[in-house]
C-alpha cells in the first residue's frame, strides 16, 4: 500500500456534482492498493496514520497526532500512487490491484481506521470520477509505503 498524507485544514470529495465526504483539520489521505498487500499491511499503515504526530501543539511544534488534536480523515481511492514511468510517457499502473482484489483491502482498511480513529472516517468511491479539493496546512505531505517500513 502507499499513502500520501496531506495534513488539511479543510478537505472535500465531490462526486457527480455531490459532495460524498468533508472534513475540517485532520488529514486527507490518498490510498492505492498492490496485489501484494496483507492483512499486516492495513494494520501496520492505518496505526502508523493516526499516530503520525503532524500536528502543531501549543508550542508550534508538529507532536501531535490526528487522534490527539481530534482531527478527521477523508480516505480516497487513488490507484494511479502506483504509477511506472519508466518506459515512455505513458504511465503503467501494472502494480495497482485489480478492482476485484483492491476494493475488499479498501473496505477493510476503512473499517480499521474507522477502529484505530475511534470515530467514523469519510471517503469517496472506489472507482468514481472524483474531485477532490483541499486546504493544505504548512503545506505538509507524507508519503508511506508498507513495503517500506525500514
Amino acid at each position: 500500500m502507499r499513502a500520501v498524507i496531506q495534513r488539511v485544514m479543510n478537505a472535500n470529495v465531490v462526486i457527480g456534482g455531490n459532495v460524498k465526504g468533508a472534513i475540517g483539520k485532520g488529514l486527507l489521505v490518498l490510498l492505492a492498493v498492490e496485489e501484494a498487500d496483507t492483512a499486516e499491511d492495513i494494520e501496520w499503515l492505518c496505526g502508523k496514520m493516526v499516530r503520525l504526530r503532524i500536528f502543531d501543539d501549543e508550542s508550534g511544534v508538529m507532536n501531535l497526532s490526528v487522534q490527539e488534536v481530534q482531527g478527521a480523515i477523508l480516505l480516497i481511492s487513488q490507484f494511479t500512487l502506483f504509477a511506472s514511468t519508466k518506459k515512455g510517457n505513458r504511465p503503467s499502473y501494472s502494480r495497482s490491484a485489480r478492482p476485484e482484489v483492491a476494493i475488499p483491502i479498501y473496505e477493510q482498511f476503512i473499517s480499521r481506521l474507522t477502529a484505530d480513529l475511534a470515530k467514523a472516517i469519510q471517503t469517496g468511491e472506489f472507482g468514481a470520477d472524483m474531485k477532490v479539493t483541499l486546504t493544505n496546512d504548512g503545506p505538509v505531505t507524507i508519503i508511506i509505503d508498507s513495503k517500506m517500513r525500514e
